[in-house]
């Protein structure tokens, strides 16, 4: 079973920030998974929320602010104060990261709140300029920006991201297309996904940082989890 570093090693740095990602480009792990959202010249900045509140000293939208502004702020004290400095890292600073490594990247589109339009043409020309386009993996809760990337780039692996429970996943995401299902953990233990496994569709779970939990999903047959401690999930999956 994969492992992917959710947002970067999440649990030890500070979320979605190039501390947390080069502690995760450091292990022996699948991937990693980040966010993106667009700023108001047209940049493409990797964070989870919509506003820069909650992981920096600054307020607003990331729609709203320039990359400048966005980078005038500090997104690393709020988790430690030996993080102060860190700044919010473009898609392209993070992907310039794992050029030299085999890891994977789940590039997340986050338009489910705010639609940025041409997100996801952004995106593909960002990959393609660092020549990553096998190793990535769009993900999104929008499946119409999944439809579009599929439309633009259908040699892009695509996953639907669900927070609720669907009867008939593979039938639903047949129809987007997408190539594999994200789900959250309780749903990871479900009828539908286990037939969806027997489709031998790609099943990814988030978000996972329970040792037993990860063995239970392991016994399933799940693919991959998303995890923000990489390192402990290794540890105790690889016990005697």
């Amino acid at each position: 079973m994969d492992l992917f570093a959710h947002r970067g090693v999440s649990a030890h740095y500070p979320e979605n920030t190039i501390a947390a990602f080069y502690a995760a480009s450091k292990l022996p792990i699948a991937g990693i998974e980040l966010d993106v959202h667009v700023t108001a010249d047209g940049e493409l900045v990797v964070i989870h929320d919509e506003t820069i509140d909650r992981t920096s000293n600054g307020t607003g939208y990331v729609k709203d602010l320039t990359l400048q502004q966005l980078r005038s702020y500090d997104y690393g004290s709020w988790c430690a104060a030996h993080f102060t400095g860190e700044r919010i890292p473009t898609l392209g600073d993070v992907l310039e990261l794992f050029v030299a490594t085999q890891h994977r990247i789940n590039i997340e589109l986050k338009t489910d709140i705010f639609p940025y339009e041409g997100i996801e043409a952004l995106v593909i020309k960002e990959v393609a300029k660092h020549q990553m386009t096998e190793r990535v993996i769009i993900s999104s809760f929008n499946h119409e920006s999944l439809q579009t990337v599929v439309q633009m780039a259908p040699y892009i692996e695509t996953a639907a991201l669900f927070a609720e429970v669907l009867v008939d996943f593979t039938t639903y995401t047949a129809t987007i297309p997408a190539n594999a299902i994200h789900v959250s953990l309780p749903t990871a233990f479900k009828k539908s996904i286990a037939f969806a496994l027997e489709k031998n569709t790609p099943i990814r779970v988030y978000t996972v940082n329970d040792v037993e939990h990860a063995k239970q999903l392991q016994q399933l047959g799940i693919h991959a989890v998303f995890t923000d401690d990489p390192q402990a999930l290794l540890d105790g999956l690889t016990e005697e």
